[in-house]
């Protein structure tokens, strides 16, 4: 079996940074992963461009939550894969549900039309889906190019049986990429009895602010103070080993 292709969650342009340099095969960059992930700034975009030396698909998720999203929310959305397009980024990461729980066929299509010639990857939303099989149907229909997913559970190791399934029951029309705290003890595992196509993790540690001077009255956005004075990195050597337990 040929090395799977490995992509590094990461938050913000530091982050890439350090993927590209532990040797991750692609990037999908973010801001706040507290919150899962949301789309992050132009300027970050931009500045992912000009050091980028890998591929990089954004995330296009305008809040946290879940992922049935208003007119409103859904036409923001539109606009960001439309100037991550302009700005020449290789692709772009959404997912849109229904209500009851199923794939949203015509706002995935309709986001996949403007999205291309990039390359189009449907998010974890898919785990949210009431039925793995009928959604991979619908994506393969809208013409997404890969599925992010755990197997519907909180890991991959959880979710295999699903992930297995999933790989199934694409037959090769679209790429199943594994996820879901993938790590150095797991990761071959998890390949090798999923036979998924592709690997995607966040290898994230926390480290002190330099901040010297420190309020102790006020946390930002109703946060605990103490994390106002901690800054979340990918973990360039956690990033190496894991990827070179997935190649044995």
């Amino acid at each position: 079996m040929p090395n799977p292709i490995v992509e590094i969650c990461v938050e913000g342009i530091d982050g890439l940074a350090a993927a590209q340099a532990a040797g991750a095969d692609r990037v999908e960059l973010c801001a706040s992963l507290l919150e899962g992930g949301l789309t992050p700034s132009l300027g970050v975009i931009r500045q992912a461009l000009a050091i980028a030396t890998i591929p990089f698909h954004v995330i296009i998720r305008p809040r946290g939550g879940d992922f049935l999203y208003s007119a409103l929310e859904h036409q923001t959305m539109l606009d960001d894969v439309r100037a991550c397009r302009e700005a020449g980024v290789a692709g772009v990461v959404f997912g849109c549900l229904t209500a009851d729980g199923r794939i949203d066929e015509a706002r995935m299509r309709e986001l996949t039309e403007a999205a291309r010639p990039m390359k189009i990857t449907c998010h974890r939303s898919f785990d949210m889906t009431r039925d793995p099989e009928e959604a991979i149907e619908a994506l393969v229909r809208a013409g997404v190019d890969r599925v992010l997913t755990s197997g519907q559970r909180d890991t991959a190791l959880a979710g295999i049986d699903i992930l297995r399934r999933s790989h199934e029951a694409a037959r090769g029309r679209i790429k199943i990429m594994a996820c879901g705290g993938l790590d150095e003890t797991n990761i071959a595992e998890v390949l090798s009895r999923s036979e998924a196509d592709e690997l995607h993790f966040a290898a994230l540690t926390t480290v002190p602010s330099g901040m010297t001077f420190r309020n102790p009255h006020v946390g930002m956005g109703g946060t605990a103070i103490e994390r106002e004075f901690e800054v979340t990195l990918t973990d360039t050597d956690a990033v190496r080993r894991t990827i070179a337990a997935a190649r044995g």
